[in-house]
């Protein structure tokens, strides 16, 4: 069953300023990285130096150079550089974006999908960024100048994820039922790829690489896929390796090691009671990690309180 099929409305919603909340996360942490970077040039502005020695000096270290192998000199920017901008509008354009689909695509997959789509997307963008430089001969002349920075290629794929995960839903219902997501979605490729008619043609090139990532995430995800398990397993990991209260290796329950270890069959079957307490705990654990996580037994008491 796809991610997108199930019909209950999770009971508490992540809130936008919750410690587990993905979306706030993501965004405060490129407004915090834009602000840090508008500080040091405001310093340089205040001591007779050009924006250009600023770039120079400082903030092209966490930019992807068009040149491949100067990337060798700055690997800290393959992550960096997707968190990074320094233009007022780019931010809010890309921060605005990020919300607006990021929240639908957080709403229905719970909390640990949007950050690795975000990087997956980002990483797949500076790919087709330096290969267009290896094999666009137009291009050449910005070979030793240009680099690639910024979150579009990582909007880019979230825009694209949601879409595919859930193509019909609708926003402003009060317009005549609303207006598919499908819909905006287009008017946000078309006005980001119209770029590719001028001087950032790579920029909006590498958007595109964030687009097919998008896809490719979801579409495995629906196939019971998670590209992204192991980015989680890993942040969980480092989390808690200096916390004394971690928690242990998950075991089986003593009562299934004892009583239910049969050559795999149980000698009776379980019938769970449907309560209200049951209910909402399965509605949360929707709201932080989906509805394709529910076991099969969790999926069976939804059934039969629909009914």
């Amino acid at each position: 069953m796809g991610v997108r099929e199930y019909e209950y409305e999770p009971r508490r919603k992540t809130l936008f300023g919750d410690d587990n909340n993905s979306l706030f996360n993501l965004i405060a942490v490129n407004v915090v990285v834009f602000v840090l970077f508008y500080f040091v040039l405001i310093i340089y502005y205040l001591t007779n130096s050009t924006d250009q020695a600023f770039f120079t000096n400082v903030f092209k270290w966490v930019t992807v150079p068009a040149k491949a192998e100067n990337l060798l000199y700055r690997p800290w920017a393959i992550l960096l550089h997707m968190f990074s901008e320094i233009k007022i509008w780019g931010l809010i354009g890309n921060m605005f974006w990020l919300w607006a689909f990021g929240y639908i695509l957080q709403d229905l997959t719970g909390n640990s999908k949007l950050i690795p789509i975000y990087i997956y997307g980002s990483l797949a963008g500076m790919i087709l960024y330096l290969l267009s430089f290896a094999v666009i001969p137009r291009l050449q002349p910005l070979l030793q100048s240009d680099s690639y920075f910024g979150a579009g290629a990582g909007v880019m794929a979230v825009a694209v994820a949601t879409t595919v995960l859930t193509p019909d839903y609708r926003i402003f219902r009060q317009l005549n039922g609303g207006i598919p997501l499908w819909v905006i979605t287009m008017i946000y490729v078309l006005l980001d790829f119209a770029g590719l008619s001028g001087d950032a043609f790579a920029h909006h090139l590498a958007h595109l690489g964030g687009a097919v990532m998008g896809f490719v995430f979801i579409s495995r995800l629906k196939k019971g896929h998670d590209l992204g398990e192991w980015m989680n397993t890993a942040w969980d990991w480092m989390l808690n390796l200096f916390n004394p209260d971690k928690p242990s290796k998950k075991q089986k329950p003593v009562k299934q090691q004892l009583f239910y270890n049969t050559k795999g069959k149980q000698p009776y079957k379980k019938t769970t009671n449907v309560t209200e307490q049951k209910i909402d705990e399965i509605l949360d654990k929707i709201s932080q990690n989906g509805y394709h996580m529910l076991t099969e037994e969790e999926k069976e008491i939804l059934r039969k309180a629909s009914e």
